[in-house]
């Protein structure tokens, strides 16, 4: 994003050992072969605006754009969840009120017992948030159901200033300019619908994601992000 004469970036940090070492974790778990009962899942959130109009828009003519009035009401915020499978050529949007521990816990429950019932085990890979948390299915579920879902994840967190690697992060960004981004959506059951549209629609019609960055390659483009050794 350019703003008169300043670019903004997500600036990795100099000499950083804790961003090394989440950032390979997180190369690594993407360089594992497919494997259908332990898939690697990456997901990652957004919060939208919801925007009403105050008129009705005017439909388009063969002479005259769509116009809609510039004066609107804001209608709340919502909350998208992005979840996708990188070697699975799938990816699935959905949106909620909230952003809570709570609202976490049901998204990755619903995965647990709908797409991945038959897993032993997903790797998730996420933003270490203060909602994205085993103890989350503990404050949304009883505890033995809680520990069920325990049982079959582990979390792979992307480090500060490091969202880049997250997969979900590109698929959501697609999702915006593809789907929601300058459109005017009032009410979160439209904005659910839009959006499991555009996720039906783009597994139908796009291939899996092809990550190209390894391990080496972040040794060798990222030297300053790594610590000097002091022989």
């Amino acid at each position: 994003m350019t703003n008169r004469n300043i670019e903004y970036w997500v600036i990795p940090p100099e000499c950083d050992a804790e961003f090394v070492a989440h950032m390979e974790n997180v190369l690594e778990t993407y360089e594992k072969p497919y494997h259908p009962g332990r898939p690697v899942i990456c997901m990652d959130e957004q919060p939208v605006q919801l925007i009403q109009e105050t008129r009705q828009p005017i439909p388009a003519t063969k002479d005259h754009p769509k116009r809609v009035d510039y004066e609107y009401e804001r209608g709340g915020t919502a909350s998208i969840f992005m979840f996708c499978e990188p070697l699975g050529n799938w990816r699935q949007a959905t949106a909620r009120e909230h952003r809570t521990k709570f609202d976490w816990a049901e998204e990755v429950a619903s995965l647990l017992d709908g797409r991945y019932a038959d897993c032993e085990q997903i790797t998730l890979v996420l933003d270490n948030l203060n909602t994205h948390t085993i103890g989350a299915f503990y404050e949304a579920f009883e505890p033995q159901r809680a520990r069920s879902y325990a049982r079959r994840i582990e979390l792979c967190f992307t480090p500060k200033h490091g969202s880049w690697l997250n997969i979900a992060e590109n698929e959501l960004n697609s999702m915006t300019r593809q789907c929601v981004g300058g459109r005017r959506i009032g009410e979160l059951e439209i904005l659910q619908h839009e959006i499991a549209a555009w996720s039906t629609d783009v597994n139908n019609t796009q291939r899996g994601i092809d990550w190209r960055m390894k391990i080496d390659d972040a040794r060798y483009k990222l030297k300053t992000v790594y610590p000097k050794i002091q022989c």
